[in-house]
């Protein structure tokens, strides 16, 4: 496969958010782009309207002629979190026409060309954004493939400028699947190896063990720079890379005088023995806080000066879904949030409780797959019961099956807030316009998106009465 080469491809599972940015990027740069997708969602008839061909069903005689040629200027790409019953991909497969995986063109798309990767089980949406961000507002010609829908730019693939071969790629470099392994970065971050994807890898030391992989990946003569605490658990002697570490207070590269003001957080920066003062950050969060230290870093590394550096964090407006503010009035606060794992949702509400302090928190939340509400069953609670008030929706299967005797019930059971109930997505609406909420939350990686606009709706509607 010849990247330079390609003049069609056709993507299998388009409308996911990995899948989207690259079939974006095929299309910004000259190829015929087509694709399936289950569903039509508000990604894909974007897609459409930027002038992607689309179908939603899974029948042969929709996909394009093309496809059947097998022919070396012809790319079929196709996500592994389609079903194995799928008669398009099967179809392909039993034809001996050659099928390819998301992470394997992106690791060939990315071949020769300067990368920044960013890998962690949690905070690597966020920090690749803003790296993205700072580098593209410092003039650098970039090409950002992203997971998820960055605000300032209202896309999750910021599009090189000139030749794409000269551009700095930044990369969301996703361990789901062993997926980030096809990359060989320049400069590499890692946020967080807490457990997950266990049905992936089965333990988390096998997790580890493949950010120790993607490290060694790193060109040696490139940079890691890695979360405090986090080098002992995953280092290797193949690791050729310079490794720093970063912060809050700790780290080669570290946050100081971390304080909240006017809801935003405002902090320093020790780097390279020297300290950037006056960072103001619109995102909140302590845990994005640690973000940013390590895009600061990745942008130093890169050229940029300190008030090319200030100016970026300032003007950076995050992510769909990241700690997004849905409504921000003295009153009340709606805030929506992707946060999926015990160790995202325990940093989501601490920032939340250091933000408004003294504010009754309510959560609505929706487990995202089975095996992970299994496998983290306590965890979740615990974290949960950050909150004064949990609501909790049926699982997001994804692409399980059920589990017997896995349901939001076994979250509900040890969950220890006064007030907490099992709520269904057909009758949450009602049942929240009746309510006198302060602080209110939606979180999740399922569908519970589909669920923030008409609530921001009906409060805007409750208000005004």
């Amino acid at each position: 496969m010849k990247i330079k080469n390609i003049h069609s491809a056709y993507f299998i599972g388009i409308g996911g958010i990995g899948m989207s940015a690259l079939a974006r990027w095929f299309h910004h740069n000259g190829v015929q782009v087509y694709g399936y997708d289950k569903t039509s969602t508000k990604l894909t008839t974007q897609l459409e309207s930027e002038g992607i061909s689309i179908h939603f069903e899974d029948e042969i005689e929709k996909m394009p002629d093309f496809v059947f040629k097998n022919s070396k200027e012809v790319l079929i790409v196709y996500t592994p979190a389609i079903p194995k019953d799928h008669k398009g991909f099967n179809y392909l497969k039993q034809k001996g026409i050659s099928l390819y995986k998301r992470s394997e063109v992106l690791g060939k798309l990315t071949e020769g060309m300067f990368t920044v990767a960013v890998a962690g089980t949690h905070g690597k949406t966020t920090t690749s954004s803003m790296i993205a961000h700072l580098l593209k507002s410092g003039k650098k010609d970039i090409a950002g493939f992203l997971g998820g829908i960055t605000t300032n730019y209202d896309t999750n693939m910021v599009m090189n400028q000139g030749d794409y071969k000269k551009a700095i790629i930044v990369v969301e470099a996703d361990e789901f699947d062993r997926s980030f392994l096809t990359l060989k970065p320049n400069i590499a971050v890692v946020t967080s190896t807490d457990a997950d994807h266990l049905d992936i890898y089965g333990k988390l030391e096998e997790l580890k063990k493949s950010f120790s992989l993607f490290l060694e990946n790193v060109n040696p003569k490139g940079q890691a720079y890695i979360k405090d605490g986090l080098w002992e658990e995953i280092a290797s002697k193949k690791i050729k890379a310079e490794p720093f570490s970063y912060g809050l207070n700790a780290g080669d590269i570290r946050a100081l005088n971390v304080k909240v003001k006017d809801a935003k957080f405002v902090f320093d920066v020790a780097l390279n023995d020297k300290i950037i003062k006056g960072f103001q950050l619109s995102v909140p969060g302590f845990h994005n806080v640690e973000n940013a230290v390590a895009s600061i870093a990745v942008a130093h590394q890169l050229g940029l000066n300190d008030k090319e550096i200030l100016e970026g964090i300032k003007t950076y407006s995050g992510v769909k879904r990241r700690f997004e503010y849905i409504i921000q009035r003295d009153d009340f606060v709606f805030i929506d949030d992707y946060a999926h794992h015990p160790s995202e949702i325990q940093a989501m509400l601490t920032s939340v409780r250091a933000l408004y302090p003294g504010k009754k928190v309510s959560v609505l939340f929706q487990p995202h797959l089975y095996s992970r509400t299994q496998d983290f069953a306590v965890e979740f609670s615990q974290s949960l019961s950050l909150a004064d008030e949990v609501m909790l929706l049926d699982i997001y299967p994804a692409r399980e099956l059920p589990i017997e005797g896995v349901s939001s019930d076994i979250l509900l059971e040890s969950i220890q807030v006064d007030e907490k109930y099992k709520v269904e997505k057909e009758t949450i609406i009602d049942y929240l316009s009746n309510q006198d909420l302060e602080v209110f939350i939606t979180m999740g990686a399922g569908d519970i998106d589909k669920l923030v606009e008409p609530l921001k709706n009906m409060f805007n509607k409750k208000h005004a009465a």
